[in-house]
């Protein structure tokens, strides 16, 4: 996803870059037309207006020839200058023309890519939580007793705390310092086995078991 979304970035700036130039291009092209159409009118006077002959009073010859020829010169140059200063401003103009949709579809992928990695990041999260639960079930499941080694467990609890009675959820509460998990079910199951074998007796009915026996 973060791929896929930095390849439309790309792809986005790459289309604005495009229509900035093309643009800035006819924007260009435009001046000069324009230009070309206003030039033309005077150079068709210029070149319909008749020679004059002869040196104008007080002036030295060969001197108009000169002036008209640094002015037949300068105007080129001008008119280049002029042209190329305003390619310039219409390619800046075209190039500044969507700086707004260039920050919006530059915050679009970068929003779409810092929410795809916090998904990530979030699923990732919940799959290392789910893994870990698993391994803590299995191994709490793992450390359980046989069937047959519950009502030994359960004695050996009777046995160091007689002649004082117990209830189950103190047995309970015992196996779990031992390590051992086992439900209230599994623990009545095992006192009964206990008491058919007269090693250990309910008290009366308080809900309390006691070890019975030398």
């Amino acid at each position: 996803m973060a791929r896929t979304a930095m390849t439309e970035l790309q792809q986005q700036i790459e289309a604005i870059r495009r229509e900035a130039f093309a643009a800035g291009y006819a924007a260009a092209m435009e001046a000069v037309r324009d230009l070309t159409s206003r030039s033309a009118p005077g150079a068709a006077s210029a070149a319909a207006a008749p020679t004059r002959r002869g040196r104008p009073p007080g002036r030295r010859r060969g001197r108009p020839r000169a002036q008209e020829t640094a002015a037949a010169t300068a105007r080129p140059a001008r008119r280049r200058r002029t042209t190329r200063r305003r390619a310039r401003t219409a390619t800046k103009r075209a190039t500044t023309a969507r700086p707004a949709a260039r920050t919006r579809a530059t915050r679009r992928a970068t929003t779409r890519t810092r929410a795809t990695t916090r998904t990530r990041a979030t699923a990732r999260t919940r799959a290392t939580s789910g893994t870990a639960g698993r391994t803590t079930r299995r191994r709490a499941s793992g450390r359980r007793p046989q069937r047959g080694a519950n009502a030994q467990v359960i004695g050996e609890i009777l046995r160091s705390a007689a002649p004082r009675a117990i209830p189950p959820a103190d047995i309970r509460r015992a196996l779990q310092q031992r390590g051992v998990e086992m439900a209230f079910t599994s623990i009545r199951h095992a006192l009964g086995q206990l008491q058919q074998r007269n090693a250990a007796e309910p008290v009366g009915n308080s809900n309390t078991w006691r070890h019975r026996g030398g």
